[in-house]
């Protein structure tokens, strides 16, 4: 981890504790894992195969369980998606709608309460069982054309 800019994140593991430390959010995820640096200064590779989730935090030691899914219709343009856990556990989250901005790892989406402590989420491929696109919010398909106004009635200058 060459750069200085790392994020606080927390690794959700799967029949294991959670882990906490610090990411480079441009080299995080490796070939086999996702790269963590703990707070006591040690560099871990969790397999993806380990990981339920790696989330992005404000801070550690927030302990109230974020929104899982959406109550209303999500108004942040994307794919308003559900993913279901191996363990049985669902997620509701809003990924890019360009499949070319989704990693090869796994998807990063904004949870339902982006505003909360939890900023952004990552789930690898492996930890999912399945994945259903629930809509598409704010897709130009859906949008009004904007009406152009009638210059036929507008004076002109030199009238």
């Amino acid at each position: 981890m060459a750069s200085s800019t790392t994020k606080k994140t927390v690794i959700r593991r799967f029949d294991r504790e959670s882990l906490q430390g610090y990411v480079d959010p441009r080299t995080y995820l490796q070939v086999n894992g996702v790269e963590l640096l703990t707070p006591a200064g040690s560099l871990a590779l969790v397999l993806y195969a380990d990981v339920k989730c790696v989330v992005f935090v404000k801070e550690f030691d927030h302990t109230g369980e974020a929104t899982k899914l959406f109550h209303t219709r999500p108004k942040t343009d994307g794919l308003w998606v559900r993913m279901t856990f191996r363990d049985g556990d669902v997620m509701d989250g809003i990924l890019p709608n360009n499949p070319l901005l989704w990693e090869r790892q796994g998807y990063s989406f904004t949870p339902p309460e982006p505003y909360s402590n939890n900023q952004k989420v990552f789930v690898p491929r492996e930890a999912l069982s399945s994945m259903s696109v629930l809509g598409v919010v704010g897709s130009p398909l859906t949008r009004k054309p904007s009406k152009k106004a009638d210059l036929r009635d507008q004076p002109t200058l030199f009238d």
